[in-house]
């Protein structure tokens, strides 16, 4: 089953200062952090704070790219994690078929949020990674998930969404 998720916000972690995209089922209290790159939180933040670089950033190229083929992105689903690491595909409406595209979830986020496309999450993923420790110190595994958990949107910052 898949769950439709909204970024709730961008930041960063405490722990290891790495950006946390952080997803969040608005039905309920499931709550998905994932880890990305600098640069991939770049370009996320980018489009949540709607500012226009003078050049087309890479995600932007691929949506003027997809437009020029008379595709879409019907949504996309991060699929599975695996040893810590997050999978994700992009649905991509083409000539009436449905073609799947491998892709890293932070890729398929900044490309949905610039198509307005759905985001949606495996429910057995959001399960893993509530049985995973996703951060390098064990010791403060439970800890960053009771903070995750009791989240104050003012901690969100500038990128709540």
């Amino acid at each position: 089953m898949e769950l439709e998720m909204k970024i709730k916000g961008l930041m960063i972690d405490p722990i290891t200062n790495m950006p946390i995209i952080i997803l969040r089922d608005p039905s309920s209290s499931a709550v998905l952090p994932i880890w990305v790159g600098i640069f991939e939180a770049n370009a996320i933040a980018l489009q949540i704070e709607k500012i226009v670089t003078p050049r087309p950033m890479t995600h932007d190229l691929l949506k003027s790219m997809l437009g020029s083929m008379h595709a879409s992105v019907e949504k996309v689903v991060i699929t599975d994690l695996k040893d810590n690491t997050f999978y994700a595909l992009i649905f991509l409406l083409h000539d009436g078929k449905v073609v799947p595209i491998d892709s890293r979830p932070s890729d398929a986020i900044a490309l949905a949020l610039r198509t307005g496309s759905p985001i949606f999450v495996k429910s057995d993923v959001i399960e893993k990674a509530k049985n995973t420790d996703l951060t390098k110190d064990a010791g403060e595994s439970e800890r960053i998930r009771k903070w995750l958990e009791n989240l104050d949107p003012d901690e969100m910052g500038k990128y709540e969404m």
